[in-house]
C-alpha cells in the first residue's frame, strides 16, 4: 500500500513553474529519498504535502483518501528553515510544539525529558533557545517533529548543522522510526546518507520528476558494466592480456596487490573475464562496480538539462 500518492500535481508562483505535472508514490513503511538540485521543486511539494500551500491542479492521496486538514496530525515535519522562538526556554518551546500536535501536557513532558536526555540536551531545558548551538537547536526541532509518534514523517535537510557523530545518531533514529512502522520522506543533498538509509528515491529537476524507483534497481539501471578486480602482487601483469579483449579503465599498483578496473561490453562476458584472471594469478576480490547515487544524480540532472536547454 502507498501512504502517499501524488497525481499530476502542478504548482506555479507568479511566472515561476515550481511543479509540472509531478506524479510519484511513496510506499508505506519505507524511507523515501526526495532528491533534486536547489530550486527543483522539492520544498514546494513538501509544503503541499503539509497543506501549507495547495496545488493549482492534480491530487494528493494519503492512505488511500484525498489529503485533508485532519491528516496533518499524523504528519511530523522538520522544515529546512528552522522555526524556533529564540527567547523561549528550550523545554517550554518543545512543550508548546507538542501541545500544538494534540499531546496532553503530562505525556508530552514525560516523552520530552526522555528525548532530551537521549540527545544530551536535558541540562538545557531551562535555557533560552538562542543560547543553544545550531546542532542543539536542530536536535530540539527533530525531537518535536517525532514526539507525537506520527505515521508519516517529512525531514527536509535533517543533517544540516550536525557533526559526524550526531549525524550517525540521527540516521540510527530514522532507521528505528522505520522499524516502528513510520514512513519517512528524506529530502537531502547528502547522497551518502541516501545510499545508507533510503529504500526508494525520486529525483526532481526543473519542476519535473525525472527518475523514481527502488534505490538498488536504480543503481543497477545505470550501471556501466565495470568490474573491480584485485590480484595478489605476485600474479601476472594483466594489462597486456586484457588488450583487445576488454577495456582497462584503471590499473593501481599497491604494496601487496594490483587493482584493475575493467569494462565489459556485455554481461555474458563476466565468466570469461573471471576465468582470464583466475588463470593468471590469485584473485583477492572480484566485484561489479555500481554507480553511486551522487554519480547518478549528477548524470541525470545534466542529461535532462542538456535535452531541455532550449526552454
Amino acid at each position: 500500500m502507498n501512504i502517499i500518492e501524488v497525481d499530476q500535481v502542478t504548482k506555479a508562483f507568479s511566472n515561476h513553474l515550481a511543479l509540472d505535472h509531478v506524479s510519484l508514490s511513496v510506499p508505506e513503511g519505507v524511507i523515501f529519498g526526495l532528491l533534486g538540485p536547489n530550486g527543483a521543486g522539492k520544498t514546494t511539494l513538501i509544503r503541499i504535502l503539509n497543506q501549507i500551500t495547495f496545488p493549482d491542479s492534480g491530487s494528493i492521496y494519503f492512505k488511500g483518501h484525498p489529503l485533508e486538514a485532519d491528516d496533518v496530525r499524523q504528519i511530523g515535519y522538520l522544515p529546512e528553515e528552522r522555526g524556533l522562538y529564540k527567547k523561549m526556554k528550550a523545554g517550554e518551546q518543545a512543550m508548546y510544539l507538542a501541545r500544538l500536535k494534540g499531546m496532553d501536557r503530562s505525556t508530552a513532558n514525560q516523552r520530552l525529558r526522555v528525548k532530551f536526555e537521549q540527545y544530551g540536551i536535558l541540562d538545557w531545558w531551562n535555557r533560552p533557545v538562542e543560547e543553544l548551538s545550531k546542532g542543539m537547536q536542530q536536535k530540539l526541532q527533530f525531537i518535536t517533529t517525532i514526539l507525537h509518534k506520527p505515521s508519516f514523517i517529512i525531514l527536509d535537510e535533517p543533517f544540516s548543522g550536525f557533526d559526524p557523530i550526531n549525524s550517525n545518531m540521527l540516521k540510527e533514529e530514522i532507521l528505528q522510526l522505520k522499524k516502528e512502522g513510520a514512513t519517512i520522506i528524506l529530502s537531502t543533498h547528502n547522497m551518502a546518507s541516501v545510499e545508507e538509509i533510503c529504500d526508494e528515491i525520486a529525483l526532481i529537476n526543473r519542476a519535473q520528476k525525472i527518475l523514481e524507483g527502488n534505490i538498488h534497481d536504480v543503481k543497477n539501471r545505470f550501471k556501466k558494466n565495470i568490474y573491480a578486480i584485485e590480484m595478489a602482487s605476485d600474479s601476472c601483469d594483466m594489462e597486456p592480456l586484457l588488450q583487445g579483449r576488454y577495456e582497462l579503465i584503471e590499473k593501481q599498483v599497491n604494496p601487496n596487490s594490483v587493482g584493475y578496473s575493467v569494462r565489459i561490453t556485455d554481461a555474458k562476458q563476466v565468466n570469461g573475464l573471471l576465468e582470464l584472471f583466475m588463470e593468471n594469478g590469485s584473485i583477492i576480490s572480484f566485484k561489479e562496480v555500481l554507480p553511486t547515487m551522487n554519480e547518478i544524480f549528477i548524470e541525470q540532472v545534466q542529461t535532462f538539462n542538456r535535452q531541455n536547454s532550449h526552454e
